[in-house]
């Protein structure tokens, strides 16, 4: 074999070698997300949380344990836990501008906050318009969970990236959220 053509060879060699191991080790998206529902199956599982087949009902005195999380239906592994409820006679609807002040921290062994009761760390709420997925916060699991509050109060949320903010979904990571929901009178 004459020298050109060994070079030739070796270099696509080393080329395919190059190729094979980044596909063997890249995160695609789909690696990303498998990982994300391993995460937050680990957590659940961690935190000793129940999945309930339905909400109770706290307008009939109904009582969530602290344990007990909602699957909410039309979201594949998005979690809801009501906290408390303000007021169940005044609903929250869709149109309905509402006030959010959120925690949001991540699922893993050793949870870290990543941000405290107030929006980017300033003093004032963030506020949408429920059932309006547009403004910096477009957030599903948010609308979701305010929707099945139905009323002002508190709740907590297991949100995969995929119904979080943006920046959730672009790193694929999924967060807890404890959120503060109030109309804006």
């Amino acid at each position: 074999m004459n020298k050109r053509l060994r070079k030739s060879l070796t270099s696509i060699l080393t080329v395919l070698v190059i190729v094979a191991i980044a596909g063997c080790t890249s995160n695609t998206y789909s690696k990303l997300r498998n990982r994300e529902k391993q995460l937050i199956d680990g957590y659940m599982t961690r935190q000793g949380f129940r999945v309930l087949k339905s909400m109770p009902d706290v307008a009939q005195g109904a009582k969530w344990d602290e344990k007990d999380y909602v699957a909410l239906e039309e979201y594949d592994q998005l979690y809801f836990h009501l906290v408390s409820a303000v007021d169940t006679t005044r609903k929250i609807e869709v149109g309905d501008k509402v006030n959010i002040r959120f925690r949001k921290y991540t699922l893993d062994v050793y949870a870290d906050t990543v941000s405290y009761w107030t929006t980017d760390d300033a003093g004032d709420p963030i506020r949408l318009t429920v059932g309006s997925t547009t403004g910096t916060y477009n957030c599903t699991g948010w609308l979701a969970a305010i929707l099945a509050m139905k009323q002002e109060g508190e709740c907590k949320i297991i949100c995969p990236s995929v119904y979080g903010t943006s920046d959730d979904n672009s790193t694929v990571t999924p967060y807890c959220y404890d959120l503060k929901v109030t109309r804006v009178k």
